[in-house]
């Protein structure tokens, strides 16, 4: 990673990791609300065990892919230590560990499936491709990416910060970068759903 690259990197990991992060946490404490359907629906769906969610909070995700699949297959990581703290509290039986999304701690395909939700959007240009691998990287079988779509990349300004939120075609840039992945599903979900209107990408890595 260039010096520019490396050190806008660790300017957005500084910032989820501190007091923005914190207050991210107190925002969304509700957002696992209505996420059941969804996720019984892609277990049902899709066969997998063991799963990796890069960016996982509070486990607003983990909470269901815990109750559908063997809790003890199931990881989160993520950058804020307050978020990381309070998941192992309430969900012992998950694992909980701290990394920045482009160095994962991971052997190669070590999980069936390895998803992001609301985080890719929240990574600069510089960064955005190292991510991308680390997540395709991990994952044996399926990558999962739900993020708002733009068929161009725009900035949104989010809350004073700069380089901080982006929509994007992000099932695009997947395919572009590995084309190794099959698209499997895509759709928008709906507020209903206990989303914010995200585009979901399902892809399978061809073997």
């Amino acid at each position: 990673m260039s010096p520019k690259k490396e050190t806008e990197a660790k300017r957005l990991e500084a910032l989820w990791a501190g007091r923005f992060g914190n207050e991210y946490i107190e925002r969304n404490r509700a957002a696992a609300n209505g996420r059941e359907s969804f996720w019984k629906e892609i277990t049902s769906k899709y066969s997998f065990e063991r799963v990796l969610e890069v960016g996982c909070n509070v486990g607003a995700n983990l909470r269901w892919l815990s109750a559908f699949v063997p809790s003890r297959e199931v990881y989160g990581v993520d950058i804020n230590e307050n978020s990381l703290a309070e998941l192992r509290q309430k969900m012992p039986q998950v694992n909980a560990l701290w990394s920045p999304a482009r160095e994962l701690p991971f052997r190669n395909g070590w999980f069936d499936l390895t998803f992001t939700a609301g985080v890719l959007i929240h990574q600069p240009e510089a960064g955005l491709a190292d991510v991308m691998r680390e997540v395709v990287r991990c994952s044996r079988r399926y990558v999962f990416c739900l993020e708002y779509f733009s068929p161009r990349t725009v900035e949104v300004p989010y809350r004073g910060q700069e380089s901080a939120l982006f929509k994007r075609d992000y099932g695009g840039l997947y395919q572009k970068a590995f084309p190794a992945l099959k698209l499997l599903q895509r759709g928008e979900l709906a507020k209903a759903q206990g989303w914010d209107g995200v585009t979901c990408w399902v892809f399978e890595k061809r073997r």
